[in-house]
């Protein structure tokens, strides 16, 4: 009888630990699931990532090239004889500004205040107040 009851404690005993590998192995299942997903999701937004860090790249290299535009129209409206012409004094002195400030500082990538300069150029450039003279333009082209 002793041994029947051994027999029986040790039979419950291995239907506990199938029981309990079951459970294991069918948690460790969810777990390799949620991994390969999170894996997924990883993958793609280390993708995303690249793709704006690239987006980025351009748009810097894209900025720098505008800047390098936007210095070259400063230099050309100060420097050149026609710019005085073409603007009036308060609007050549507002550029000789804009022109200190803006060229001769450098500005760290990130740091720019546009806004300012953005609203000079708007008061200095608006429409009323250029003359614009065709023939001017046909004189600079040559």
């Amino acid at each position: 009888i002793q041994i029947a009851q051994c027999f029986e404690a040790t039979r419950q005993k291995c239907c506990r630990l199938e029981q309990e590998g079951r459970r294991a192995r069918e948690q460790l299942s969810r777990v390799e699931a949620e991994r390969a997903a999170l894996e997924v999701k990883l993958k793609h937004a280390r993708n995303q990532v690249e793709v704006e860090m690239k987006k980025r790249h351009r748009a810097e290299a894209e900025l720098e090239k505008q800047d390098r535009k936007f210095k070259l129209v400063f230099e050309c409206l100060i420097q050149e004889p026609w710019g005085s012409r073409v603007l009036s004094g308060e609007q050549c002195s507002i550029l000789r500004g804009l022109a200190g400030c803006h060229l001769g500082a450098n500005v760290a990538p990130g740091r720019r205040s546009s806004s300012a300069v953005d609203e000079s150029l708007q008061s200095l450039l608006s429409h009323s107040d250029i003359s614009y003279d065709r023939t001017e333009d046909d004189v600079v082209r040559r």
